[in-house]
């Protein structure tokens, strides 16, 4: 699937605020952490009305700020324990190949395509040693592949410059 790009946040809404004031970061950051949690408990963290709130988040929506909600599945509990980070630099005329392989591969979760010698950055899990070699054999007909296991993971994904709730 292809990367969609958002469209640009308005610069502000009708009443002169910017659209990340303080509050919608507030709100942005305790939502980052519980998705799935009720907009009167998001109002009452907040200290607003619900209709406040869902106002709120519908703009952010609509402008693109919120682009969905996501589910969070740890890959070991599907027996997918190894974790890798693999980079690739295609060889001559193989960059599409090794786009379409990593879409057509359940067990690339993530690809970016890269700026230096590199093209590619893939976010591998697999079951075990062998099968990561398995999936980077797949690869390496289409060009140079580098890996690095991941070992522990101090700061998870989270959303870009938003402080932390409390």
């Amino acid at each position: 699937m292809a990367a969609s790009r958002s469209p640009r946040p308005p610069a502000g809404l009708p009443d002169g605020k910017s659209l990340l004031d303080d509050v919608n970061r507030r709100l942005l950051a305790v939502l980052s952490e519980e998705p799935r949690m009720s907009t009167a408990e998001l109002a009452r963290r907040l200290g607003m009305s619900g209709p406040a709130v869902r106002e709120r988040l519908t703009r952010l929506e609509e402008a693109g700020v919120i682009r969905g909600y996501r589910l969070d599945v740890d890959p070991a509990a599907l027996g997918l324990p190894v974790t890798a980070w693999v980079r690739i630099r295609p060889g001559p005329g193989q960059l599409t190949k090794i786009a379409e392989l990593a879409t057509g591969l359940p067990e690339v979760s993530e690809c970016h395509r890269i700026s230096g010698e590199d093209c590619f950055l893939l976010k591998v899990h697999v079951s075990t040693i062998a099968a990561l070699e398995e999936v980077l054999d797949r690869f390496l007909l289409h060009g140079q592949t580098t890996s690095s296991f991941v070992v522990s993971t101090p700061v998870p994904a989270r959303p870009p410059g938003l402080p932390f709730s409390t």
